[in-house]
């Protein structure tokens, strides 16, 4: 499992771990393994030309060490310096040695956009907001340049616990990061200015709380959790689910919600709405009920909300259920916010940002810039476990902990009805046993696993995402 660490808790762990050691052995660590992280990006060290654009704190420190290492392996390596009287001394001091030079900032245009790798050390971990005009003068010329841009830490102006990105930022190719991950280089936006992401070892581990801020589920995590049949199992021990689905309107939700629960491994499915002969003719396995989620019979979990269009009274029938419940799509615009918070049973809410943003009364971009902030006071609010869908998949517990956010994502997912088959696969889980929290999780990654596979670089529908998550499975499963 990879997990991120707010600021405050590294700033911390190096702390406790700089008073055990001699004085400079962290940064020295750290520009250790940022220079190897360029020296492979880069192939061929001796004759290619570094820029290191340098602001004032210690992460400016780290590229001029860096950049020290690679001028004494034979790279050309130019220093800019953003603010010359506050550089890192010793750093700087160290560069000179080994044969590096210092350009200004208002002469740096023709050294940034010559150079074969761009190393961004502006500002570090601690910084908010976007860049000042200066900085972001030398980030976009970085960009223009075709040269590899290295992030030292974090991308100069994202922000580190959030995600968010208030302003002008660096772009990288690559970022390599010291000691834990930060959240900012799981969550969009910010992740997308960070690239391809590399963590140095530089011994913190020991100095960390058990409970990160950020957790993201790999193959092994999701194959423990994973509820396989075993020899004893039957259909009602591995799992029924109910899915309330679908409308005149709208008969394919519940279709592909039904295809994402069979295929999320329900011992069985029952089916309450309008699109009864529908989901009958593509899947006749499925148990069929006319008489309301009321009487729908036996199940372990309910399904609400996909295509259902204005049928409030199926939405509020199915609130009142002592099962698990996850409500999506309309269902949660039709959900009243005191009965799901009254709920003993647990709740998985899945919007995307869209409704998100209904539910908390704000536009839709204050959502997708503060991902992190939104979907956990979406769960505080409703006292339930959210899934905020998007293009980095966010999961909370009302209680607070530790966020999840799902690696596998892929933009192939973004075509309708992909979150009806979420929410059937994310609904199997529910039923089969796991709580809200895992079953969110685990469905995201077999999703994002099953959108990805399913493509392959081609355009997908929801259908063939629905059909990937048998590979997705067969994937985790056999490793």
């Amino acid at each position: 499992m990879r997990t991120a660490y707010s600021v405050e808790t590294v700033r911390t762990a190096e702390q406790a771990l700089m008073a055990r050691l001699p004085e400079g052995t962290l940064m020295q660590r750290a520009a250790a393994g940022l220079a190897v992280a360029c020296a492979q990006l880069l192939g061929r060290v001796y004759g290619s030309r570094v820029v290191l654009l340098v602001g004032s704190g210690d992460n400016g420190g780290d590229a001029l060490y860096a950049g020290a290492r690679l001028a004494r392996r034979g790279a050309a390596v130019a220093a800019v310096l953003l603010a010359p009287d506050r550089t890192h001394a010793g750093g700087l001091a160290a560069l000179l040695r080994a044969g590096g030079r210092t350009v200004a900032a208002a002469d740096a245009e023709d050294t940034v956009l010559r150079a074969d790798l761009v190393l961004d050390g502006i500002v570090g971990i601690g910084g908010k907001g976007g860049l000042r005009p200066d900085a972001a003068r030398l980030a976009t010329l970085a960009g223009d340049s075709g040269a590899l841009v290295v992030a030292v830490d974090l991308p100069s102006g994202v922000e580190a616990d959030s995600g968010e990105v208030r302003g002008a930022a660096v772009r990288a190719d690559v970022t390599v990061t010291f000691g834990a991950h930060k959240p900012g280089l799981l969550i969009d936006p910010a992740r997308e200015y960070a690239g391809s992401v590399r963590l140095v070892d530089i011994g913190l581990d020991a100095g960390l709380p058990a409970e990160p801020e950020l957790e993201a589920l790999q193959h092994a995590d999701v194959a423990r959790l994973l509820p396989v049949p075993s020899a004893e199992s039957d259909k009602y021990r591995r799992g029924v689910v109910g899915i309330a689905a679908g409308s005149g309107r709208y008969p394919g939700a519940a279709v592909l919600a039904v295809a994402g629960a069979l295929r999320g491994g329900a011992g069985a499915v029952r089916y309450v709405g309008p699109a009864a002969d529908a989901v009958i003719a593509r899947f006749p396995e499925v148990l069929v009920s006319d008489g309301g989620p009321l009487k729908a019979g036996r199940v372990q979990a309910w399904v609400v909300g996909p295509g259902a269009g204005d049928d409030a009274a199926t939405v509020a029938d199915v609130v009142t259920a002592e099962v698990p419940v996850l409500i999506d799509a309309d269902g949660l615009r039709l959900a009243d916010e005191d009965a799901v918070r009254a709920r003993r049973a647990p709740t998985l809410m899945t919007p995307h940002a869209g409704e998100a943003a209904a539910l908390l009364g704000v536009d839709r971009g204050v959502v997708e810039g503060a991902r992190l902030e939104s979907v956990r006071e979406l769960a505080g609010r409703y006292g339930a476990t959210v899934l905020l869908k998007g293009s980095t998949t966010l999961v909370a517990d009302s209680g607070g902990g530790a966020v999840r956010v799902n690696s596998t994502g892929t933009g192939w997912l973004a075509t309708a009805g992909s979150g009806d088959v979420l929410s059937g696969l994310a609904g199997s889980l529910l039923a089969s046993g796991l709580t809200a929290f895992d079953a969110g999780s685990v469905g995201a990654y077999l999703h994002g696993l099953a959108g990805r596979l399913a493509a392959e670089g081609a355009p997908v529908g929801a259908h063939d995402v629905a059909e990937g998550v048998r590979g997705a499975w067969r994937d985790v499963v056999l490793g």
